[in-house]
């Protein structure tokens, strides 16, 4: 018996527990803000002194330069990866496709791991450009990364029609980038190894406006073009052979799934480090709702990722205050047990 919500229902009762995780996620902390403060907080960091009442300053000042930033980042990742899992998905027609469990983060972590090992190299290489484009190398390193690593479990995988294979390709790509940021650790300065080290757990306390800003503008144009595709992903669930006859250019598609998610992976990965899991649990959910039309899937993914990557940074943040656990935990914790499940439904299709 399956059960479907109505639009009606479903994307109210998403809004609504997303502005609820958005405002505990800015009230609860190692500092704790009552519910108007935060309001006021906001309204005095926005517009300075339009409020007769006194409020602290270091409300304002760890509301609007801390939490927010990180509240709209964590939105913007969990979106991403939402909307990228459930794309993969539907491209693979294989529900196991995620990110983070075929190798793609992993792919994206190495990119982005040049950058923040080998900085110093690339200024000198870059000269004066690097000031000027030192904000855009992770994300551009990171997305290379991740689209090399989805090229590679597309072909190794036999176009996305063997599970087996692409598990397999995603093992020994983790495995290299692995190695790989063993050997960036091991040559790294203390300074950058810390950074690593917290970043391939994945957190968010990196946040900033500039992050935020252009992550979410490559997740908006990311997630718009391949909602603009959903119709043809949706034949493309019937299989490639219908899907040309129903007029789809299915390498074309494919192609472009493999270069927008590989962008917009990485550039969440660049700045947020490895979460996994997201991208696996959150489709899957809304599959149950609401059904596999990718033209409500993608949208309906990326509010209900936002929504939980926002609760887990909350958790991460709130459950040892005022020390941190990185995000990344608080997802696999959540994830891996999900995905054990899937495998165990899968078992008898994928021996």
């Amino acid at each position: 018996m399956e059960f479907r919500l109505s639009d009606k229902s479903l994307l109210p009762a998403l809004i609504a527990l997303l502005l609820l995780g958005s405002c505990i996620s800015l009230a609860v902390g190692a500092m704790t803000i009552g519910w108007r403060d935060v309001l006021a907080g906001l309204m005095q960091w926005s517009w300075p002194g339009i409020l007769d009442q006194d409020v602290p300053e270091q409300y304002a000042l760890v509301l609007g330069e801390i939490r927010l930033p990180r509240l709209l980042l964590g939105l913007i990742v969990g979106g991403t990866l939402s909307v990228c899992g459930a794309v993969m998905q539907g491209m693979f027609r294989n529900p196991l496709a995620e990110p983070g469990i075929i190798g793609i983060s992993s792919g994206a972590a190495v990119g982005a791991g040049i950058v923040l090992v080998f900085g110093g190299v690339l200024s000198v290489w870059l000269g004066a450009f690097y000031e000027k484009l030192q904000w855009l190398l992770l994300p551009a390193f990171a997305s290379t990364g991740a689209i090399m690593a989805t090229w590679l479990v597309y072909i190794l995988g036999d176009r996305g029609r063997s599970v087996v294979m692409m598990l397999l390709a995603g093992i020994a790509i983790s495995a290299l980038a692995g190695a790989a940021l063993g050997m960036f650790a091991y040559v790294a300065t203390d300074t950058a190894l810390r950074d690593m080290t917290m970043w391939q757990l994945g957190s968010l306390s990196g946040a900033t406006w500039t992050s935020v800003l252009v992550t979410g503008f490559i997740f908006a144009i990311s997630a718009g073009l391949l909602w603009a595709r959903a119709n043809d992903l949706n034949a493309l669930l019937l299989g490639e052979s219908d899907a040309r006859h129903l007029g789809v250019d299915v390498i074309g598609l494919k192609r472009q799934i493999i270069v927008l998610n590989g962008i917009a992976v990485g550039a969440a990965v660049s700045v947020s480090g490895i979460i996994g899991f997201v991208g696996l649990v959150v489709p899957h959910i809304v599959r149950l709702l609401r059904g596999p039309d990718h033209r409500y899937l993608i949208p309906y993914s990326a509010l209900l990722g936002g929504l939980l990557l926002t609760v887990a940074d909350t958790i991460a943040r709130s459950v040892f205050a005022p020390a941190e656990m990185p995000v990344g935990i608080i997802t696999a914790l959540l994830g891996a047990p999900f995905f054990l499940f899937l495998l165990w439904q899968q078992r008898q299709q994928i021996f």
